[in-house]
C-alpha cells in the first residue's frame, strides 16, 4: 500500500482548493457577462452596478466579470496564480464594499461570502497553486516570487480607485436625495 507524502496532500488540497474557488467565482462571472446561470449579463448588470454607486455601470459590470470568470478559470487551472488570485480578490473586494452596510452574515445580505471568496483567492495568489497545476507543468514561468507583491499592490491600487469614484458617487446621490427630500433642490436639477 502506497502512502501518501505530506506533499502530495498538500498538493491535492490546493487542487481541490483552486477548482471549487475558482469554479464558483468563474460562474459568477459569466452571470455578470453573458448572463448565464440566471445573471443579469452586462446590460442587467451594468445596471444594477450604476444604481449602486458603481459608475459607468458597463465598465465596472465588465471588469467585475472578467475578474470573477478570468480569475476563476485561471485559479481552477492553477495558470498565473499570483494574478488571478489577486484579481478575483480585487473584484470580491468591491463585493464586500457593496455588501457590507448589511453587516457580516450572508443571509442578512451580508459581506460574509465574498470575503471568504477574496480571502481565500488572496490566500491563493500567496502559496502558489502547488504540483498539480498549469505553472507547476509551465516551469512557473507565471508563478514567480516577485509576482505576488506586484499583482497585489496592482489590484489594491485598482480597488482603492474604483472604491473612491464609488464613494464620491454614494455621498454625491445621498446628498442630491437629502436636497430633493427638503424641497431645496430646483425643479431644473
Amino acid at each position: 500500500m502506497t502512502t501518501c507524502t505530506c506533499l502530495d496532500r498538500r498538493d491535492l488540497g490546493l487542487l481541490l482548493l483552486r477548482a471549487g474557488t475558482g469554479g464558483v467565482l468563474a460562474a459568477h462571472g459569466a452571470q455578470k457577462l453573458f448572463g448565464w446561470f440566471g445573471g443579469g449579463g452586462v446590460e442587467g448588470t451594468g445596471a444594477f452596478m450604476e444604481s449602486v454607486g458603481y459608475a459607468p455601470g458597463k465598465l465596472n459590470a465588465v471588469v467585475a466579470g472578467l475578474c470573477e470568470a478570468g480569475g476563476g478559470a485561471l485559479l481552477a487551472l492553477g495558470l498565473g496564480t499570483p494574478a488571478a488570485g489577486s484579481a478575483a480578490a480585487g473584484a470580491m473586494a468591491g463585493a464586500v464594499a457593496l455588501h457590507a452596510p448589511n453587516g457580516f452574515f450572508s443571509q442578512g445580505g451580508g459581506y460574509e461570502y465574498p470575503a471568504f471568496l477574496g480571502m481565500v483567492s488572496a490566500a491563493l495568489a500567496v502559496t502558489g497553486p502547488g504540483r498539480y497545476s498549469a505553472d507547476h507543468a509551465l516551469g512557473h514561468s507565471l508563478n514567480r516570487g516577485w509576482m505576488v507583491p506586484a499583482a497585489l499592490a496592482g489590484t489594491a491600487v485598482g480597488v482603492l480607485a474604483t472604491l473612491g469614484a464609488r464613494n464620491k458617487n454614494v455621498r454625491a446621490a445621498e446628498a442630491g436625495a437629502g436636497a430633493a427630500d427638503d424641497g431645496s433642490a430646483s425643479p431644473d436639477a
